[in-house]
């Protein structure tokens, strides 16, 4: 051992494989935390997100219908401007999720109807066609696009935090039930999130990202109601 520290470098690449092993994300590599426990039926009301999720229920309070959801089983309202829905199968709809890792949506297209570029900060999306046709893509962080048209049974993966899409490109009704790998991923939904925050983004700054003139902002937020 003496002749080993006597060896040039040593305490470097020592020192290195130290600060390695103190770096890495061992207790990130998922989405969400792991559970501590069986289960953690969240209590909703009057609670804010922790870092684990929401507060439990106590063990003697849960029954059943906790770990049961049926709101998946209904079509949504795809009369929007948009053209789709999306129900979601997430912590706030169903408690019984809190601090599983894991959620699902369903999502219904009217023919033409488009589920506009948006993001999932806290999860990776797989999902589903159901029925119908759909045009699927998400885009890298290098710009570069990858989709395919899908139809009933095909299955897309769309990386965590990555701008994707699907957009309705048959003549019917179309449906997805998607998944992720968080109980709350969240979504940034671009039109929105640009034309319609409150506060709203100065006009200045859309212009110049846009490359267009004031009007062309005002005419996109008064179609967000902005």
């Amino acid at each position: 051992m003496a002749a080993m520290k006597s060896q040039p470098g040593f305490l470097t690449r020592l020192t290195f494989v130290l600060v390695i092993l103190l770096v890495l994300p061992f207790p990130f590599h998922c989405a969400d935390p792991d559970p501590l426990q069986d289960f953690c039926v969240a209590i909703l009301k009057n609670a804010s997100i922790s870092l684990n999720g929401f507060p439990c229920k106590p063990a003697s309070q849960v029954t059943s219908d906790d770990f049961f959801f049926d709101g998946l089983s209904k079509e949504g309202n795809t009369d929007n401007v948009f053209g789709f829905s999306v129900t979601p199968g997430n912590v706030l709809s169903f408690p019984g999720l809190n601090m599983l890792g894991l959620s699902m949506n369903r999502v219904d297209y009217a023919p033409g109807g488009l589920n506009p570029p948006h993001s999932h900060p806290r999860a990776t999306e797989s999902g589903v066609v159901i029925k119908g046709k759909l045009f699927v893509g998400f885009v890298t962080t290098g710009n570069q696009l990858y989709s395919k048209v899908l139809t009933a049974g095909q299955m897309f993966v769309v990386p965590r935090g990555l701008v994707h899409f699907q957009m309705n490109v048959g003549k019917v009704k179309a449906m997805t039930i998607t998944a992720f790998n968080s109980h709350l991923p969240g979504s940034v939904v671009l039109p929105t999130s640009l034309f319609a925050s409150k506060p709203p983004i100065p006009v200045d700054v859309l212009t110049k990202t846009f490359q267009v003139e004031a009007s062309v902002i005002d005419g996109i937020k008064a179609k967000f109601g902005a």
